[in-house]
């Protein structure tokens, strides 16, 4: 979700320039920075904003610079006279110059005088805003053509360690088997066989992932589905990916065989790799 946007537009008499900066997030966190002159505007603004960027970590700006020599800024007389006056008092040498330059520093010696945001002007900025939005959109759609490449490589690649572990499955039982059978002629006892068949189908029913890996691929074919939605699907490829971890978690807890185990640990590492980026997914 990194992107950014930037519009200019030149009015009769000021320019304005519009940035929009976004970064990852879970959720919307917009941080906005305006000139007082246009407060009144801020929500409006926002929800303009919020419409097309759902999600992430949003700086928008907004710069104002005057071009005409017209200015809603003009000195107070009467406070700069008062400040004149009280100076000379305290110190009746002073140079005017330095007097006055103390003076326009002072409290209320300029004023602005508020006027009211013409709607026309404001039609102007809502467009360069969208563009800006539109400019920041372009940046996250490039991004998230990489980020779908890469999400397809990964799935591929737990899908082929998955196959693996399903043409493991039958060489793991018989180690499984196996080991119990040499535990047994260790303990050096005679056991009844049927007992020892009915204890091993305890046994081997523990240690089964044939659920597992059936969830494990469906939840694998429907992450690469949803990558292809129209509709934005950070947050659910996000749970499916919780899925995905908790049915590989659990063959890594069943497996009782440490060349699966290796598997599994290598289908972590890509959906850790996978994890990392679903957070530039809106």
């Amino acid at each position: 979700m990194t992107g950014f946007g930037k519009s200019v537009e030149q009015l009769p008499t000021k320019k304005i320039t519009i940035e929009l900066k976004s970064l990852n997030s879970k959720s919307l966190d917009l941080n906005a920075r305006i000139p007082s002159y246009y407060r009144e505007k801020e929500l409006a603004m926002r929800k303009t904003i919020a419409k097309t960027l759902l999600r992430g970590k949003v700086d928008f700006s907004l710069y104002l610079e005057m071009t005409a020599e017209e200015t809603s800024t003009v000195i107070n007389k009467a406070v700069v006279q008062e400040y004149m006056h009280q100076l000379r008092d305290i110190e009746p040498n002073a140079d005017d110059v330095e007097l006055l330059k103390m003076v326009v520093r002072m409290p209320d010696s300029l004023k602005t005088e508020r006027e009211e945001i013409d709607e026309k002007e404001f039609e102007v900025i809502q467009k360069a805003l969208q563009h800006a939005i539109s400019q920041l959109d372009e940046y996250r759609i490039a991004e998230g053509k990489v980020l779908e490449t890469d999400f397809l490589l990964r799935i591929n690649n737990i899908s082929s360690l998955l196959q693996q572990v399903i043409d493991m499955d039958s060489e793991r039982m018989a180690s499984v088997k196996d080991r119990l059978r040499r535990a047994l002629d260790d303990l050096k006892e005679q056991v009844d066989e049927n007992r020892f068949e009915q204890e091993l189908i305890y046994y081997l029913e523990k240690f089964d992932i044939t659920e597992e890996k059936v969830r494990l691929a469906n939840h694998l074919d429907y992450f690469s589905k949803s990558l292809h939605s129209a509709d934005s699907n950070g947050k659910k490829l996000g749970f499916i990916s919780q899925e995905i971890g908790r049915e590989i978690n659990t063959i890594g807890s069943k497996s009782n065989y440490a060349p699966m185990q290796q598997l599994v640990v290598q289908m972590k590492d890509e959906l850790e790799k996978i994890k990392e980026q679903l957070l530039n997914v809106l």
